[in-house]
């Protein structure tokens, strides 16, 4: 298992009504995600999944704006969901696309990253298997974004632990 995050695509009236009503957005999501029609192809999905920490460690040593943890809208108490708009969708999707993944990887250091602990703690063991397993992450994560803002999306953040 692990923690993971993922993102799936959402309406605005998607993420109005999961603001006010939390058990229904867990609900959901969760039914988006089981569904028999899953995966849809007007709605997409994605994202880094235990690759979080990762990514999160190569863009806070860039000047890209985007933190998986401390952005978008928390809409159940216990942090598992989150909500984007479809403005932060589109502006995360800017960021990224402007971000060419050789920038991120510039920072890519696997002895830092054992030694602070950066999840899934495993940078020791085939520094470029892991190097290759986070830029793979990050095409995933780019192309979410992109799709999702280009259909008009917002997005919910699953964040399983």
């Amino acid at each position: 298992m692990g923690v993971t995050i993922g993102f799936i695509s959402a309406t605005t009236k998607e993420l109005d009504r999961a603001e006010k009503d939390p058990e229904w957005a867990n609900a959901f999501v969760y039914e988006l995600y089981t569904s028999e029609d899953f995966p849809m192809p007007d709605r997409p999905y994605g994202g880094p999944d235990k690759a979080w920490a990762g990514l999160q460690f190569l863009i806070d040593a860039t000047d890209v704006q985007f933190d998986f943890l401390m952005d978008g809208e928390q809409i159940v108490d216990d942090g598992t969901l989150f909500g984007w708009s479809v403005e932060q969708v589109a502006s995360v999707a800017r960021e990224l696309r402007a971000t060419p993944w050789e920038q991120l990887a510039a920072h890519y250091a696997p002895e830092k990253m054992t030694s602070e602990g950066v999840y899934p703690n495993v940078w020791r063991f085939d520094a470029e298997g892991e190097l290759a397993w986070l830029e793979s992450a990050y095409d995933d994560l780019v192309a979410f974004f992109t799709q999702a803002a280009g259909a008009g999306y917002g997005a919910f953040m699953t964040f399983s632990f």
